[in-house]
């Protein structure tokens, strides 16, 4: 049985004509200043912020019969700030919200008993509806006598007076709603979820529909982490209009704080944050942490060191004239299908403080960022919704399969990515959204396997302006090697053999034993705490840092003079900060030294090895990447053009054949040169007049 009062304070408070005395007493006590510049602020402003805590710390009683039976105390509230003595000619008509209200009570833990209770909830917002005007009085007019009623709306139907107010009329109608003499206010609707990292594994988050009105209508985008509270009422479910017995609960809004700091849902008791500097201080404490990363996975040590600093990441900055630089560090895994990648990025968003997972073959553009879309939510109107890379803000994300997804559901991901902004604009709503995550991507070869004569961009089915927004492209391969197929066999089998001695009862010395293998260095807990008391540490590079990447960029792109392939971009150079500050912060170090600098130049330095180097001449090309083809093949496609045109002028088109020939005597191969052809076909640089002739024309000149 529902209950919504507890007698004995309804009877002492409730009822009592004191109560509104008390709230003129607090606010004269703690927010006469506050009220004062209400005051003079007033109607541009309509609300006043009340901590909880300064009213507990006021009335005590007062407070818990605010969480217990919330409407009369907030109305004693509201009347007590209308009837408040002030030096200027001003009736206060304002709403009262309570804010820090202790005590957060997580969606899935919601009961009947909590129905009629003042409440606090954290989570993120989902979905949030577009801002349109709620009847708040409705002034109906007797179409007898011209007579208006005034009827308070507090539900969703509209209510209609019973008869006409005038003391002669008092017919049954009918009635017009007249808007000249009704009272509207803004109003949303907002669908609230739990947050990913209060999750544990398999559990789906649950969600929680809240009503905002007045001040709070509009205050809060998709993607948000908020605190809200306010009185939790129920719904009674309708199916074919037969009312159930089953009840959905909703929020009635009080009050909303947007927590944007970043990890600050991780709690560090005094006892882990002396852990956690003790580990900062061992030595080795860079190798503990790699070792901690999927320690069920065999080797890739430089992929773990990355994925390590990853979690750190860079310091955030907002320069001087108003852009800003991201902090976040996005890594790609490209490799041969059964090497554990998918396993990887699942590991790394159960680690993350904030991470979610997706498989780019079954997300859309709008799964991913965000969208605006019409349903049932919101009485049919559109509604934002937010997508992966939003929900997972200040934190992770991580997405398999981007090979598999559709061209014009990738594009998405660019501003995302490098201006960690989301943009709808759609069905009149126009906003932007946060989206500042790192993003953890795996793709496939686009043959299966990875082919190192072949450039990167061949193969795989992504864009190159989306390949280059990458600070780190690792690429995995399969290749049998005794030594580390040994390796990885004897440690598949010690992971399998310790899940067996645990499900058969052998005892713990023994499943120790076998289990120290795969168990982490450091526990995932403790790491998890580790990585959010770090990211409060924004480290400086020291000077000598600073001259090594100087001479490492600079000595790179020395290699590249006029004609030659550019080695490398600035947007390295970035990347190479990002990733020392990490360093740095993996000792809650607030100096990026020298050290760092090596160890990251090291990595990066591994990475363009693979992926940043023409396979056909074997010398460093950020083309690669950056454009999609290399300086010689660049070189290659233009001359292919150029013979083209000679021909075409020499001809009106030009044969196949005599293309080759005029090719070979300049040194080019006859396969490259027929496979240059066909991707010019593809992209519709040249064409054929009539298909399969062997004769082909510029299709620009």
């Amino acid at each position: 049985m529902l209950s919504f009062k507890n007698d004995d304070l309804y009877s002492s408070i409730h009822m009592s004509s004191d109560s509104k005395e008390r709230w003129a007493t607090f606010f004269t006590r703690y927010y006469e200043k506050q009220i004062l510049n209400l005051a003079s602020d007033y109607p541009e402003i309509s609300s006043i912020d009340v901590d909880y805590a300064a009213l507990q710390n006021f009335d005590i009683a007062l407070a818990d019969a605010l969480l217990d039976a919330p409407l009369p105390i907030l109305q004693a509230a509201h009347d007590a700030l209308l009837e408040y003595d002030l030096p200027i000619e001003c009736k206060l008509d304002a709403e009262v919200r309570i804010i820090n209200v202790p005590d957060k009570i997580k969606i899935r833990d919601l009961r009947s008993n909590h129905v009629g209770k003042f409440i606090s909830i954290e989570g993120l917002i989902r979905k949030a509806t577009e801002v349109r005007p709620k009847l708040a009085e409705a002034g109906f007019e007797c179409l007898s006598c011209g007579n208006i009623t005034t009827v308070e709306q507090d539900e969703a139907k509209l209510k209609e007076p019973a008869e006409c107010s005038h003391r002669v009329c008092r017919k049954k109608g009918p009635f017009k709603l007249n808007f000249n003499h009704s009272k509207f206010v803004d109003a949303q609707k907002i669908r609230l979820q739990e947050a990913p990292e209060g999750l544990k594994g398999g559990e789906q988050p649950q969600m929680l529909d809240a009503n905002v009105e007045a001040t709070l209508a509009g205050k809060v985008f998709p993607g948000d982490r908020v605190a809200m509270t306010g009185l939790l009422r129920v719904a009674q479910r309708q199916y074919q209009n037969v009312k159930s017995t089953t009840f959905d609960l909703f929020l009635d809004a009080n009050s909303i704080e947007i927590q944007d700091k970043e990890f600050q849902d991780i709690e560090i008791l005094q006892e882990d944050e002396a852990k956690i500097i003790e580990l900062a201080g061992r030595a080795g404490i860079d190798q503990a942490i790699i070792s901690s990363i999927a320690p069920s996975i065999y080797g890739y040590e430089m992929v773990k060191e990355a994925i390590a600093l990853q979690l750190f990441s860079g310091v955030p900055k907002t320069l001087p004239d108003g852009s800003h630089l991201r902090g976040d560090i996005h890594i790609l895994l490209v490799g041969d299908p059964g090497i554990a990648k998918s396993q990887l990025l699942r590991y790394v968003v159960q680690l993350a403080p904030r991470g979610i997972y997706t498989s780019g073959k079954s997300s859309t553009s709008a799964g991913l960022t965000a969208t605006a879309i019409k349903d049932e939510f919101g009485d049919g109107r559109w509604t934002l919704e937010a997508g992966a890379l939003v929900l997972a803000d200040q934190g992770i994300a991580a997405v398999d399969e981007m090979d598999k997804m559709r061209a014009e559901d990738r594009s998405s991901l660019h501003e995302a990515m490098e201006q960690q902004t989301v943009s709808v604009a759609k069905a009149g709503i126009m906003a932007n959204l946060k989206s500042r995550c790192a993003l953890l991507g795996a793709a496939n070869p686009r043959y299966g396997r990875f082919d190192p004569y072949e450039s990167i961009a061949e193969q795989i089915n992504m864009q190159p302006t989306l390949l280059s927004r990458f600070d780190l492209i690792f690429v995995l391969t399969d290749v049998p090697n005794e030594d580390r197929d040994t390796g990885i066999a004897k440690h598949i089998l010690q992971s399998h053999f310790a899940g067996e001695l645990a499900s058969s009862g052998f005892p713990n010395e023994e499943i120790e034993a076998a289990m120290s293998v795969i168990r982490p260095v450091i526990e995932s807990d403790l790491l998890r705490k580790f990585i959010g008391y770090a990211k409060r540490i924004n480290p400086i590079l020291t000077d000598d840092a600073k001259q090594q990447f100087i001479d490492y960029y600079v000595g790179l792109r020395k290699q590249g003079g006029e004609g030659s392939p550019i080695p490398i971009t600035a947007r390295q150079l970035e990347a190479l900060v990002r990733l020392s500050e990490a360093s740095a912060r993996t000792r809650l170090s607030k100096w990026v030294t020298l050290d760092d600098a090596k160890r990251v130049i090291q990595i990066v330095e591994s990475c363009l090895k693979e992926v940043g180097v023409d396979p056909e001449t074997g010398k460093r090309d950020f083309d690669v990447i950056a454009v999609g083809k290399s300086k010689s093949q660049q070189e290659r496609i233009k001359s292919i053009r150029d013979i083209i045109r000679e021909l075409e002028r020499e001809a009106g088109s030009a044969p196949l054949e005599k293309i080759v020939e005029r090719a070979s005597k300049l040194g080019f191969d006859k396969d490259k040169v027929e496979a240059e052809i066909t991707k010019l076909v593809q992209e519709a640089a040249i064409f054929e007049p009539v298909r399969y002739s062997g004769n082909y024309r510029l299709t620009q000149q």
